[in-house]
């Protein structure tokens, strides 16, 4: 890869995009047989950057692995050299697949929101919504929003994981199906929420944003409830001001790569990424994989090579 290498790994995740390669489902990877393992961490063999030296200890998230080439699952990994940054220091590789990409793209969505002017000053206890909580992102979303001093909402569709929902500081727990009601939808709701994290996509995004109070934002960045936002007018984005701010992770540019992972070192602790994560070896993978489809994976999986 330009101006990448090859790295030794000694921990990936299960995510989403996995569980579909390894069910054959189609549209995710261009070439086949593949190995699954779209993030990995662990140490630097080769290198083509001078940025990385070998030795180094250093963490991916990016495109292509996992989908184009074999992923962190195969035990050794090539990387295009702007999507591997340096493990921040007092964070081991397991505890960075504890966070990996799902993480990764929670963080964005936060920074995406303060850099929009949502502060926990601003929304003033008002909450701040994140819907498919239970799910990698959304697990992280929460724990990341209350460490960073907001009310939290989380939205899911298991309502046995309230505990654990709110253990991780949401202040609430709510259900899927009230975002998701189309019959009791309405083009400009009531201003419940100062922002939102959606996950989810669809009508659920689609009330997400007529639920967000004047001048909020919405970061949205899953499409697993569709990439359609049915009867969402312009009302709440004009008459309210509401932004709906994407965020891919795999176009982050390195500044907000780097910027994210120290923000993560920094925020999220121990003992709330030991309660949303479960670490598994390799061979357990394959069952988990129907799982994570069907939305039956509590937070974080973390596979151990």
């Amino acid at each position: 890869m330009r101006g990448g290498g090859q790295v030794r790994v000694s921990h990936s995740s299960l995510n989403y995009k996995d569980g579909l390669v390894i069910l054959g489902r189609p549209g995710v990877v261009k070439d086949w047989p593949i190995v699954p393992g779209i993030d990995f961490a662990g140490t630097v063999v080769e290198s083509k950057s001078p940025k990385f030296k070998p030795g180094d200890a250093v963490v991916h998230t990016g495109w292509g692995v996992g989908e184009r080439r074999w992923g962190g699952m195969a035990g050794l990994a090539s990387s295009r050299g702007s999507w591997l940054v340096p493990l921040p220091a007092g964070m081991t590789p397991e505890r960075a697949m504890a966070i990996g990409t799902a993480g990764f793209t929670a963080m964005l969505c936060v920074q995406a929101l303060e850099d929009a002017g949502v502060t926990p000053e601003w929304a003033g206890g008002a909450p701040v919504l994140v819907t498919g909580a239970s799910g990698g992102v959304g697990s992280v979303a929460v724990a990341l929003l209350a460490a960073r001093g907001f009310t939290v909402v989380a939205s899911t569709g298991r309502p046995e994981l309230e505990g654990y929902l709110r253990g991780l500081g949401a202040a609430e727990v709510v259900g899927r199906a009230g975002l998701a009601d189309e019959a009791a939808h309405r083009a400009l709701d009531k201003e419940t929420y100062a922002a939102a994290v959606d996950t989810v996509g669809g009508l659920t995004l689609t009330t997400a944003i007529t639920r967000t109070r004047y001048g909020g934002a919405v970061a949205a960045c899953g499409l697993a409830g569709g990439g359609d936002v049915p009867r969402l007018t312009v009302f709440p984005l004009i008459l309210r001001n509401v932004r709906l701010l994407g965020v891919d992770s795999v176009m982050a540019v390195p500044p907000l790569r780097a910027r994210a992972w120290d923000g993560l070192a920094c925020l999220l602790s121990p003992a709330a990424l030991e309660s949303l994560t479960q670490v598994v070896p390799l061979d357990q993978v394959p069952p988990l994989a129907a799982d994570i489809i069907d939305g039956k994976v509590r937070g974080r999986v973390v596979v151990a090579l």
